[in-house]
């Protein structure tokens, strides 16, 4: 008897040829659409939703679509709005993939009796030889989704398959093409799929009631340098869009929720060799010790600086970077990788 397997379908290419390559390869599957937000354009909205099922009816394999939208509220868009209001730049996809595409669909799957849940992710999983289950980055460099994957736990990985690991995004679109997919030319889903046109502050207010007071800008000994319109416009190692001119580049180095100040400096000033992080997730390894080595990814297009676990305590841990590393951005993940596997990750706060 073949396996069963949900796949989430965003109604894009690459969860669409993921359903059609499990099925190849004898699988039951389900396609399921998870309706997150009402935004007709947004992967998580209408449009979305009615590409999918036009898929699955070409695949010949059901379809349905399940609401989180409250969920969704609550996980991923409430988290949005308190990370900027502490000052800090959140990863809302990073909260979208735990909560949502992975705990929430996996309970679904289960429900369906499904073995298997699966993405068009790019990257491996892998089993280890101590037994854990691991991400490892996948053939595409330029495509792999290994960062944004890193605090979800052991039963979901053993729980998921991804079969984009091995593919590059031009072999994806030529496959969606060969077997006649009407999606297979649909642009990728840019930046964060519901906020419009990357207006951050426009969604925060007219969706969320966001209102926040202005502040003063501030060089690295306070003293004042100007004015703005308040902290959630702003992030780590910014330079335009600061609404004042100075005789030099000018760039925010950091953020004070409590006083409403930002800190600007000069680009050297962003410059650090230390970083602490919280909410770590031990992905590889069973846990972090002080002296491990790693390489770690401050964001998601870094491509990666040597460092040394320094300290480790019950709430995180602190790296000792090998050379410099730009504009440490608390809010962001910063994962830790042993070649090409994910050791795990943490939240950066400071």
């Amino acid at each position: 008897m073949s396996k069963k397997v949900m796949v989430g379908m965003s109604g894009g290419v690459d969860s669409s040829v993921a359903a059609y390559l499990l099925k190849e390869q004898g699988y039951d599957v389900i396609g399921c659409t998870l309706h997150l937000f009402d935004a007709d354009s947004s992967c998580c909205g209408i449009e979305g939703a009615y590409d999918a099922k036009v898929v699955c009816r070409k695949l010949g394999i059901d379809h349905k679509i399940i609401h989180f939208n409250e969920l969704f509220s609550e996980k991923v868009i409430n988290y949005f709005v308190d990370e900027y209001r502490r000052g800090f730049t959140p990863n809302p996809c990073i909260a979208c993939n735990y909560y949502i595409k992975w705990q929430a669909m996996l309970d679904e799957a289960r429900k369906e009796g499904c073995d298997y849940i699966a993405t068009g992710h790019y990257a491996y999983i892998k089993h280890l030889p101590n037994g854990r289950y691991a991400f490892s980055k996948a053939k595409s460099q330029a495509k792999d989704q290994s960062y944004v994957l890193y605090n979800l736990s052991q039963e979901m990985l053993k729980s998921t398959l991804m079969p984009l690991g091995d593919y590059e995004k031009d072999d994806v679109r030529r496959i969606a093409e060969d077997i006649g997919l009407m999606i297979a030319d649909k642009p990728d889903s840019q930046d964060i799929c519901f906020v419009e046109n990357g207006d951050y502050y426009g969604f925060m207010v007219n969706h969320c009631g966001y209102s926040e007071k202005p502040g003063h800008f501030v060089d690295k000994e306070g003293n004042i340098l100007g004015d703005h319109q308040g902290i959630s416009h702003f992030t780590i190692g910014q330079r335009k869009g600061l609404g004042i001119a100075f005789g030099e580049p000018r760039y925010v180095l950091g953020i004070n929720p409590l006083t409403r100040e930002v800190v600007l400096g000069s680009n050297e000033d962003l410059m650090t060799t230390k970083l602490k992080c919280n909410m770590v997730n031990a992905m590889a390894v069973e846990s972090f010790a002080i002296g491990q080595r790693l390489s770690a990814k401050i964001r998601y297009s870094h491509k990666g600086e040597n460092a040394t676990v320094s300290s480790v305590s019950e709430t995180g841990l602190e790296l000792s970077f090998d050379a410099p590393v730009r504009a440490v951005t608390p809010g962001q993940a910063v994962v830790f990788y042993d070649g090409d596997i994910v050791l795990g990750g943490g939240h950066i706060t400071q």
